[in-house]
């Protein structure tokens, strides 16, 4: 691990980031250019003083999950997530359909929509990005640990992520998310990380279990869906899914119809939901 170039590196890719460049405020007394060290760390989901370490050139060797969401925050192309890796002693992520790496275009696209909820995800689930009114929406899939980052995992493990639906759509919802991880298994058998995800679900929920017995597969695609947010109240909003066959990975994005009830409450998360993460 070559800290010291490791650590140059990150801050010269940090101070070329504007904070409209990952949807965030410029806000007041910002003094130098680029992100604040806390805004990465944010963004990556991890601490602070971590990443300040790693900038100062004295962090212990940072994991190849954290490696890939600081690529993420820091919006590096496919040849610097390499670097970055090569720099911390790592050989990169080999390309391929399920690369966790999503594209700064993808990204850009993310966080250009401050009016609705929108993130990325992979066909396994895993959340590899979202916006923040996503995370107003769904709470915030940073802080959770890595292997929890996954909306099957969080649906039939959290209760939280269950009571986000109303009673009665809930085992919908339940079918819809276990026959696309059903698709998407059959399409990589010797994935195993998906592999893994279905073997830890099945050892923790019977429902999933009996619902991966039953062999139904659909790949998720447009949809509507409705949402108990325990602020704004009940949101009908269409899903639309945007794909990325390159890596198998999707852009979700959530939206309401205008002059609908749901718009008013989508309007009234965006003012409420950013104010608390603000706080936060």
């Amino acid at each position: 691990m070559d800290r010291t170039e490791l650590a140059d590196f990150l801050r010269h890719c940090r101070t070329r980031l504007a904070p409209a460049d990952v949807g965030l405020s410029q806000g007041a007394r910002r003094r130098t250019p680029g992100l604040r060290r806390e805004e990465v760390a944010q963004l990556a989901g991890m601490s602070t003083d971590h990443y300040t370490r790693l900038e100062q050139a004295r962090g212990s060797r940072p994991s190849r999950q954290m490696l890939a969401a600081v690529a993420r925050a820091l919006r590096l192309t496919g040849d610097e997530r390499d670097h970055l890796f090569y720099l911390a002693g790592e050989e990169p992520p080999r390309s391929r359909p399920t690369s966790e790496h999503v594209r700064p275009g993808l990204l850009l696209v993310l966080d250009r929509l401050t009016d609705t909820p929108a993130r990325v995800v992979s066909d396994r689930g895993d959340i590899l990005a979202q916006n923040a009114m996503a995370t107003a929406l769904h709470g915030d899939a940073s802080a959770r640990p890595d292997a929890e980052r996954n909306v099957v995992w969080c649906y039939f493990t959290d209760p939280s992520a269950r009571e986000l639906f109303p009673a009665e759509d809930r085992d919908h919802a339940a079918r819809a998310a276990v026959a696309d991880l059903r698709a998407a298994s059959a399409r990589r058998p010797d994935d195993a990380r998906l592999a893994g995800l279905v073997r830890r679900l099945r050892a923790h929920s019977e429902e999933f279990s009996a619902l991966w017995d039953t062999h139904h597969v659909a790949v998720r695609r447009a949809d509507t869906k409705r949402f108990l947010h325990p602020v704004v109240g009940l949101l009908e909003l269409d899903c639309e899914v945007l794909l990325n066959p390159e890596h198998d990975q999707r852009l979700v994005v959530y939206t309401a119809r205008p002059g609908s009830s749901s718009y008013e409450r989508l309007e009234l998360l965006r003012v409420v939901g950013l104010q608390d993460l603000t706080r936060g």
